[in-house]
């Protein structure tokens, strides 16, 4: 193992979304998670050939007594416990918040939910979009005359809820070394997701923000911060917010207008982008990207999934790894003196004697609970 977190024990209860996505991160980062995973838990996420990396998986019954009681031993040597289940579904599998407290009193017990443990809609199903509506942001993103655009199911889901339950973790983790006391750590994807728009609810606020999609700074109103179409189908993301960047953009694009800052101009805007529009028309990606190479324009060629991984920037960086033959985006962040890794892929099983031998479990008694089916 190497990376910071190393010497970090955490049990993940196998499920979708954050809660697999928040113990990527911790593996990478040198953190040895174990994966429970139910019998009956086998779907086409869980088989994510990226987010299941870095660490174990075990399959236990908790139907039975004993694989109960197998968690809880994993439990007691463990730092902190990652429940991706609906509120009240651990009580009723016996491996809840109360149960494992008395069996580790130091243990972090990270719950992560849709719509947090508690209110109206706390037991309701939902998905990245659902949480992203409540937050408000969701109608914020789209253009003024489409309906608002779900942003993939990365802004609750993964970017909100997953780091922010990999940063619960660790800040529990660290106060608990320090206090001696464990507690139970609610992470809702609706919290995670308004928290992603502390700055746009401050610019709201402060008078600086429409509450009307696409008619601000930021949202692809502002001719200098959207996208624009190339002579070859493709696109450009342009983000020259400054003055001093866009006398650059528009230097270089022979465009004859007056650099603004914020929302300056903002009644010429729709005129101004349509300028714009027919200036990138002109050329393909390619020639554009030449012709704006070496200034701070802010341009950058909006890249496909197929692309991102070729481009040179990101191949020098190492910004994605070749792994097995999948493709997938590389640990971050990164640390000069204890960098994080991929330090297995889920193809790679080991013996569960190797699994759990540095658990406490014993090569007999693993073999006597995967005789009684409990293990798997």
């Amino acid at each position: 193992m190497s990376g910071p977190l190393q010497g970090l024990r955490v049990v993940e209860l196998g499920g979708i979304g954050p809660g697999p996505f928040a113990a990527m991160v911790l593996a990478d980062m040198g953190a040895e998670v174990i994966r429970i995973e139910r019998p009956s838990g086998q779907n086409f996420v869980n088989q994510n050939l990226a987010m299941n990396r870095s660490r174990p998986g075990v399959v236990v019954d908790l139907r039975h007594p004993d694989g109960v009681d197998a968690v809880l031993r994993l439990v007691a040597r463990a730092d902190a416990l990652i429940d991706p289940y609906r509120p009240g579904v651990t009580e009723r599998l016996g491996v809840g918040p109360q149960t494992c407290l008395v069996r580790n009193p130091r243990l972090i017990y990270c719950r992560i939910t849709g719509f947090g443990q508690e209110g109206p809609l706390a037991t309701c199903a939902g998905h990245d979009i659902n949480y992203l509506s409540m937050s408000g942001l969701l109608h914020a993103v789209g253009r003024s005359d489409s309906p608002p655009v779900p942003p993939l199911n990365l802004v609750a889901d993964f970017a909100g809820g997953g780091l922010l339950l990999a940063f619960a973790v660790v800040a529990g983790v660290l106060e608990a070394r320090s206090s001696g006391k464990g507690q139970t750590v609610d992470v809702s994807m609706l919290d995670a997701a308004a928290l992603s728009g502390t700055f746009i609810y401050g610019l709201l606020a402060a008078g600086m923000w429409s509450d009307a999609r696409a008619n601000n700074l930021l949202d692809g109103a502002n001719p200098v911060y959207d996208t624009y179409e190339t002579a070859d189908g493709q696109y450009l993301a342009v983000g020259a917010l400054e003055p001093e960047f866009q006398s650059q953009l528009f230097e270089r694009l022979g465009y004859d207008g007056e650099p603004w800052f914020g929302l300056d101009h903002h009644d010429d805007w729709p005129a101004r982008k349509a300028a714009l529009t027919a200036i990138f028309r002109q050329r393909t990606r390619a020639e554009w990207l030449e012709l704006l190479e070496g200034c701070d324009a802010c341009v950058t060629p909006v890249l496909s999934l197929h692309e991102a991984p070729m481009h040179e920037h990101n191949r020098v960086r190492g910004t994605f790894a070749d792994l097995g033959g999948v493709i997938q985006p590389a640990p971050a962040p990164r640390f000069s003196r204890t960098p994080g890794r991929i330090s297995s892929l889920p193809a790679e099983r080991a013996a569960l004697e190797e699994v759990l031998a540095p658990w406490g479990f014993d090569g007999d008694e693993v073999a006597a609970l995967r005789a009684a089916g409990i293990l798997g």
